[in-house]
């Protein structure tokens, strides 16, 4: 189980709701004070980091197609 940071607890719902929208998605805490996540292709993988897990969020919703990201 992943410990979000303190800033960020009304993330956890958000993430949750894409881990079950997006099984394939990995995402984790780097430990160095960012997030990552991978995205799984057909010719590779997509590697997207950022400094919060809010970032990180907004990015998958970019990258997934995803519209609307509640804040």
């Amino acid at each position: 189980m992943l410990r979000l940071p303190p800033e960020e607890p009304d993330q956890a719902l958000r993430l949750a709701a894409f881990r079950a929208a997006h099984p394939h998605v990995i995402i984790g805490s780097c430990g160095f004070g960012i997030w990552q996540a991978r995205i799984p292709e057909n010719n590779g993988e997509t590697v997207t980091t950022r400094y919060s897990l809010r970032e990180l969020l907004n990015r998958l919703d970019e990258l997934t197609g995803e519209s609307g990201n509640p804040e």
